[in-house]
């Protein structure tokens, strides 16, 4: 039998109702260590948290709605990873928040040789959320290869 072993990751305070400040605790949820190496958890349980934020998929597109860096499987991560940032900060949030991400890509290969971009940004922002990763056939628009789906919480 595998035991769920939870242990607390952060624990911070946020602005919550007419401005009565809530603590927010996230607790990982890990029954295998493997996931912690490669730099995201099994699950993540929140709470006392006042505000969830879903976000739509966010691929290599500029702000005027354009593809960008066809074939360029680094460049794609790095301004799909900027693009949920954008939509997080809209929100009064950062990818300290992020408590999921589902990642889909059209190239699983190709993602695993650049992995690296996305796991050292969210290292750097100090979160591992939990995190699936999907092989499709092809995105909505021919050219993208990776897109980014995101949940956050404050």
């Amino acid at each position: 039998m595998i035991r769920c072993e939870a242990r607390s990751v952060d624990a911070s305070a946020v602005d919550g109702p007419n401005g009565a400040e809530v603590a927010v605790e996230r607790t990982a949820v890990n029954p295998w260590t493997w996931s912690v190496r490669l730099g995201y958890h099994q699950g993540e349980v929140v709470s006392g948290h006042t505000r969830t934020l879903y976000c739509a998929g966010q691929t290599a597109m500029s702000g005027d709605g354009e593809p960008r860096h066809a074939g360029d499987m680094a460049a794609q991560v790095a301004l799909s990873l900027d693009n949920v940032e954008a939509v997080l900060g809209e929100a009064g949030m950062t990818l300290a928040n992020l408590v999921r991400l589902n990642v889909y890509t059209t190239d699983v290969a190709l993602l695993f040789e650049h992995y690296g971009v996305l796991a050292s940004r969210l290292a750097a922002a100090g979160v591992a959320p939990a995190t699936t990763m999907l092989g499709v056939t092809r995105l909505a628009i021919p050219t993208l290869l990776v897109e980014l789906e995101a949940t956050a919480v404050a």
